[in-house]
């Protein structure tokens, strides 16, 4: 009985760990191997926009996870020039892969 409510405590615990990882931004990227980090942050300014900022700016549009997915794989510049002073955003096409940058980004979009 002990056995069963262990191993009820720890695949309790497991599930919600992969849940809360599934809605964290910085866990994915974490998990995935990005670098996503070294431009963005939830909520403080660095290179790049906060993940915040792009969450509010796409609101609403049904075709944000596919635009912004292609656009962390193929890089690019020009949506956010005012925050970035013009910097260009690298492609990422190899790591982390399409999948996970895709889970990286309805994460980013789901934030408020």
């Amino acid at each position: 009985m002990k056995a069963i409510i262990a191993a009820t405590a720890v695949a309790a615990t497991l599930a919600c760990g992969t849940a809360l990882a599934a809605d964290d931004p910085v866990a994915l990227t974490k998990e995935f191997k990005g670098d996503c980090l070294v431009c963005h942050a939830i909520d403080k300014k660095m290179a790049g926009p906060t993940w915040k900022a792009v969450a509010n700016r796409y609101a609403g549009d049904a075709s944000a996870q596919d635009k912004l997915t292609e656009k962390v794989i193929k890089g690019g510049k020009g949506n956010w020039d005012k925050e970035t002073s013009g910097m260009v955003m690298p492609p990422h096409a190899a790591a982390p892969n399409k999948e996970q940058i895709s889970k990286i980004v309805a994460a980013i979009l789901a934030l408020k």
